[in-house]
């Protein structure tokens, strides 16, 4: 962990307050390019927004899939106030960025909610393999 990366993550822990302050989750998140500057950033939106999936982290990774070449995404850092979610996760790892550097980790955060988190859904299968891996086949060469 450098000077810098402490600097981020307070800017990432700022923007999470600004969130709160606004009427949402506490949570925020920055970009941060391979020059070092600020690319883009944001707070969470979920509740202003009515939007489950306005998670800071999954809306950069968005950004980033949208206006950054792949070598400059991979060369970026993701500050984030908190270790971001399996959906935002899932973005960030499609977006292709190089790095996350979280403040707050998803047990901290466990340790800190007063009602447990959100039940689990159960999910069923695999089911009819043969017939969606004929659909899919061939797409991914």
């Amino acid at each position: 962990m450098t000077h810098e990366d402490e600097r981020f993550l307070r800017r990432a822990i700022e923007l999470a307050a600004a969130g709160r302050a606004a009427g949402d989750a506490p949570f925020g998140s920055l970009l941060v390019g391979p020059d070092g500057g600020v690319l883009a950033e944001d707070h969470n939106t979920v509740l202003t927004d009515n939007d489950i999936s306005a998670h800071p982290e999954l809306k950069l990774a968005r950004w980033a899939a949208r206006e950054l070449d792949p070598a400059t995404a991979a060369a970026t850092t993701m500050y984030t106030s908190c270790q971001p979610c399996g959906m935002c996760t899932g973005a960030i790892e499609r977006s292709g960025l190089g790095r996350v550097v979280f403040a707050l980790s998803n047990e901290q955060l466990s340790g800190l909610r007063t009602s447990g988190g959100f039940p689990p859904v159960p999910q069923e299968g695999p089911a009819l393999p043969a017939e969606a891996s004929a659909v899919v086949e061939g797409y991914y060469r």
